[in-house]
């Protein structure tokens, strides 16, 4: 492969790749309400016919949900796998945002030259930067010097209902000697970073209910419990005074963070008080005796992400509401079972229960937390390219989040994974005005460029 024509291919073209991801963006490919369906469709459309034009055999594959695109430089499949998803967030709050969320605009924030609108960073953009490379590198080159699948999904932001299934039904096509996964961040600005570790998922959705219809505050109030009020303390009761998760066994199958990665943490330069002053905060949250990177990376979490009932439109209904709900979310480390803690954090709810209340449980898939080597061979053909594109040192860094898709892999396909991202922390992923710097995205485009030349070598 001619590395630097590939590379001086890409730097010419850069209008024409933002034009592309612009039209990309403008799909309204909201997986979380099925009115966007037809549009999720489209997005998939897009894609496939994309794919096409730039030397892949991709097609649409219908799942019980949004479709997939496959795509493969061979006629079956290549020895590495190419993953991302089409699908974005909702646009909620609307009014916050600056512009219209499906029509992208090139703007300039704090000097940077950013492309702002509904998917920009998660993940469009990113898995634009792979598609681009490709684009080019079979343009100059009239081939690809290794053999490559692409798996796009549009349910990811819906914990992926259909992907599961479908791996199993195509394990035999989608099985690579590796993952390639780009939906995950930058240390800065200017310096490249790889995933090697991330946290686990579980969430719970509960519903507690009391009275058998609203009642009149004035005339109820201070005779009947409040179902809002029963929620709170339940809620208030799970974590101790010292930020620890207060569950039964919880804290079963954490690992200590190995002392190879918190060398490599403390080598960055990660300022808590910057940290939190972005946030509009000056106090940091959590576990004592841990420091931030490792409270963020390294331990898990129990979240109250929603809580709601009775009236919540303007002004006032006075009522003690029959029913209150709450979305509760668990980040998980090391060995940490998804389905025990699910089980203890129901009975502990369940026993703290008043009399005359009646809870019930959504169920929601869990993950467990994945971690990575770091002296495996592709990371480390990885970290070269990256430097040699950013010129800056490569640093090992925890993902905070979970990407279930990694572990699945592993599971399903046998499969490790490559986690390279461009993102920044301040995109406004899953908030309004999201955006994603033109940098992230040129030179993302020109890393997947330098990483597939590093793979390809002996």
């Amino acid at each position: 492969m001619n590395l630097e024509k590939t590379l001086k291919r890409l730097d010419q073209t850069r209008d024409e790749s933002v034009s592309r991801l612009s039209e990309l963006l403008k799909f309204k490919s909201i997986s979380t309400n099925s009115k966007y369906k037809i549009d999720c469709i489209s997005t998939a459309k897009w894609l496939v016919n994309e794919l096409n034009t730039i030397g892949f055999n991709a097609s649409l594959r219908e799942t019980t949900g949004n479709p997939m695109v496959v795509a493969h430089t061979t006629k079956s499949k290549g020895d590495f796998l190419f993953y991302g998803h089409y699908d974005v967030q909702p646009v909620d709050p609307l009014k916050e945002w600056e512009d219209d969320p499906f029509e992208p605009k090139i703007k300039s924030i704090s000097g940077e030259k950013v492309i702002v609108a509904r998917g920009a960073s998660d993940d469009k953009g990113q898995l634009m930067t792979f598609i681009e490379a490709c684009r080019a590198i079979n343009y100059v080159n009239n081939s690809f010097p290794i053999n490559l699948s692409i798996l796009l999904e549009g349910e990811e932001e819906t914990s992926s209902p259909s992907l599961v299934p479908f791996l199993k039904k195509n394990t035999s096509e989608l099985k690579c000697k590796y993952a390639l996964v780009c939906d995950t961040g930058m240390w800065d600005k200017k310096t490249p970073s790889i995933t090697c570790s991330l946290r686990g998922m579980l969430s719970e959705e509960i519903s507690i209910k009391g009275p058998n219809r609203d009642l009149h505050s004035g005339i109820y109030g201070g005779v009947v419990n409040n179902p809002l009020k029963v929620m709170s303390d339940l809620l208030s009761n799970l974590h101790d005074k010292n930020g620890k998760v207060d569950i039964p066994y919880f804290y079963n199958g954490v690992e200590a963070v190995s002392k190879e990665l918190k060398k490599e943490w403390k080598k960055l330069r990660f300022s808590e008080e910057t940290f939190l002053k972005n946030l509009g905060m000056s106090k940091s949250f959590g576990e004592k005796n841990y420091s931030l990177l490792e409270r963020l990376w390294g331990r898990p979490t129990c979240e109250i992400n929603g809580m709601w009932g009775g009236y919540i439109e303007e002004g006032f209904k006075t009522v003690i509401p029959s029913e209150a709900h709450a979305k509760i979310s668990f980040r998980l480390v090391g060995d940490q079972n998804p389905e025990e803690i699910r089980l203890n954090f129901r009975k502990k709810l369940m026993n703290d229960l008043p009399e005359d209340f009646e809870i019930k449980f959504s169920n929601h898939k869990g993950s467990k937390a994945t971690q990575f080597p770091l002296n495996d061979e592709i990371i480390n053909k990885a970290q070269k390219a990256l430097s040699d594109e950013w010129n800056s040192k490569t640093i090992f860094e925890g993902g905070g989040g979970s990407i279930p898709i990694v572990q699945h892999f592993k599971n399903i396909l046998d499969m490790d994974t490559l986690l390279v991202g461009f993102a920044l922390d301040d995109d406004n992923i899953h908030s309004p005005n999201e955006k994603y710097n033109l940098k992230s995205f040129y030179k993302g485009a020109r890393s997947w460029v330098r990483i597939i030349d590093e793979i390809a070598k002996n």
